[in-house]
């Protein structure tokens, strides 16, 4: 109710009116919803070719197929629209035929970890299996702590696809598939990292798992687009000047590496909560704007959102 209460308020802000607004019928339902949402797809302007990172990091050549949101656009739609705080990155990656309002969309979203150099010798010896047990175990004993805070308890189910490390390219991608709490629609998390001479650069992707094949299928393009500056390069590590990251390649995996991604537990279902908005939530936009209802009588008042970590 948090989420939905914030993106209300957003999307009757979008639209631009101070007045009231009015719970739509039936007949005009989804005419209304195709509206607003091409409204909020409409106000992003994207780029295609060689775009240079922020930060120096390098060059990102836009893949056939994606179109690029720079840094300050994908700010505003992690935080203002999709009701994320702290949505700093790099940039995101859209399907070229699909808006953050779209039906059935997803983006791959940029960021950096300056955590040091990543060393890759433990990448041959790792168990998948122990390694997803030990993640599924770390899991369940903090859902006690997610619950107590207010958030939905998560389950891990397993590996939508099982980790792979290529060491000539020094790049790691896997993706877990997750449930909150009594969703019927599990969650699709695809995670690339990239390693470099003092970081790893992320590409963190968030669908369902129908849409696993697309999202897979885009991974080598999306891999090959991004380079590194020379000098930042995984190959340019200097042992005598560079500083060695805490964790491996196995740590990665696991989470223990505190990242700043813990915002993307709260766009997992951005699309539903958008859709649910436009097309009748009227009760939530009534409560924003001081107007009660009856369960209003019975309900606690309602706080601001706050975020949830990465699982």
């Amino acid at each position: 109710m948090k989420k939905l209460l914030l993106l209300a308020a957003l999307l009757v802000a979008h639209l631009g009116t101070n007045a009231a607004p009015t719970l739509p019928t039936a007949a005009d339902s989804a005419a209304r919803q195709k509206a607003v949402l091409d409204s909020i797809n409409g106000t992003f302007h994207y780029q295609t070719g060689l775009v240079k990172l922020p930060e120096s990091l390098g060059d990102l050549t836009v893949p056939k197929g994606f179109r690029y949101l720079d840094a300050d656009q994908s700010k505003r739609l992690l935080t203002q629209i999709w009701g994320n705080p702290g949505g700093e990155s790099l940039g995101m990656l859209f399907p070229a035929d699909r808006g953050p309002a779209s039906e059935n969309n997803w983006a791959f979203v940029l960021q950096y970890e300056g955590m040091g150099y990543v060393k890759d010798d433990d990448a041959a010896d790792i168990d998948y299996d122990d390694l997803l047990k030990d993640m599924q175990e770390d899991t369940e004993e903090s859902n006690k702590e997610r619950v107590e805070a207010g958030y939905e308890p998560v389950t891990l189910v397993g590996w939508a696809a099982t980790p792979y490390y290529d060491k000539g390219l020094n790049v790691l991608h896997w993706a877990k598939e997750l449930r909150f709490g009594q969703e019927e629609v599990n969650t699709l998390n695809y995670n690339v990292r990239l390693l470099g001479r003092k970081g790893v650069l992320n590409l963190n992707a968030v669908g369902t798992p129908g849409q696993l094949p697309e999202i897979k299928g885009a991974i080598p393009a999306v891999i090959q687009s991004v380079a590194f500056a020379k000098g930042l390069r995984y190959a340019d590590f200097n042992p005598d000047l560079d500083e060695v990251a805490a964790y491996g390649i196995g740590g990665l995996i696991a989470g223990k590496v505190l990242a700043k991604v813990g915002f993307f537990a709260l766009i997992l279902k951005f699309w539903k909560v958008v859709l649910a908005l436009v097309a009748g939530a009227w009760t939530a936009i009534r409560r924003f704007f001081g107007g009660r209802t009856q369960d209003d009588e019975t309900q606690p008042a309602l706080e601001g959102p706050a975020s949830e970590p990465e699982a």
